[in-house]
C-alpha cells in the first residue's frame, strides 16, 4: 500500500501559533552566483505545522528532541474518530478496543482549515493521559496545534502525557483518513537542542 502523508506543506502562509515564528525559505546563494546550484535557508518556529513537542517544551529539566527515541515515532498506530469534543477525556475512548496499542491517533475534526489558526480547539484532559500510561500508549497524535487549550498557560496535558510517558505529535492531516490500523513514520530531527521538532508524517493502511 502507498503511504499517506498526513504533514502541513511548509510555506510563508502555513497557519502559526499568533506571536511566534512564521515559516520563511529564500535562495541564499542562486546558481547564478554559485555557478552549480541553488541553496535555500529557512526560518520557522520549531512548532509549526506537523511536529512534535519534546519534554523541554514545557519543562526546563525535560529531554531535548536528541534525547528522543526515533522508534517511538515509527510503526503501528490506531487511528480513532472523535469529532464534536469541547474537551477529550479517559471516558472517550470507553467503546474503543485498543489492547495491544502504543501509538493512538485522535482524529478530532477540530481544526477543520488549517490555513487559519483556530482560536479554541478541543483539549486533551489528565484523565486521558493516565487512561493512556495504564493502557501502555507511549505516542499520542492528533490533528490539533497543541493538547492543551489555545490560551493554557498551566499545560495540564503536556505534564500528565509526560508523566504518563507519553510523547506527543501534533498538527496532522487527518481529513481523508479513516479509523483503522496504520503503520506510522514521522521521525523528528536530530535537533540536539531542540524544544520541538518538524515531521513529515506518513501512514499507511494495515490490511
Amino acid at each position: 500500500m502507498t503511504w499517506i502523508d498526513v504533514s502541513q506543506p511548509l510555506h510563508a502562509d502555513v497557519a502559526t501559533w499568533p506571536g511566534d515564528t512564521k515559516f520563511s525559505y529564500d535562495i541564499a546563494w542562486p546558481m547564478a552566483e554559485s555557478g552549480s546550484v541553488n541553496v535555500g535557508k529557512m526560518t520557522l518556529s520549531l512548532h509549526l505545522g506537523t511536529h512534535i513537542d519534546a519534554p523541554f517544551h514545557f519543562d526546563d529539566h525535560g529531554k531535548r528532541v536528541i534525547d528522543l527515541d526515533p522508534s517511538v515515532y515509527i510503526g503501528p498506530a490506531r487511528v480513532i474518530h472523535l469529532p464534536h469534543k469541547a474537551k477529550i477525556e479517559a471516558s472517550d475512548l470507553d467503546g474503543h478496543d485498543l489492547t495491544g496499542v502504543e501509538r493512538l491517533i485522535l482524529k478530532t475534526d477540530g481544526w477543520p482549515d488549517k490555513r487559519v489558526f483556530p482560536e479554541t480547539i478541543p483539549e486533551l484532559k489528565p484523565s486521558l493521559a493516565d487512561r493512556l500510561g495504564e493502557l501502555g500508549i507511549f505516542l499520542i497524535g492528533l490533528d490539533l496545534p497543541s493538547v492543551d487549550a489555545i490560551d493554557s498557560k498551566e499545560m495540564d496535558a503536556h505534564h500528565a502525557l509526560a508523566r504518563n510517558g507519553v510523547h506527543i505529535l501534533e498538527g496532522l492531516v487527518l481529513d481523508n483518513i479513516l479509523p483503522g490500523d496504520y503503520d506510522l513514520n514521522a521521525v523528528p530531527l536530530p535537533i540536539v537542542e531542540g524544544d520541538g521538532s518538524p515531521v513529515r508524517a506518513l501512514l499507511r493502511p494495515i490490511l
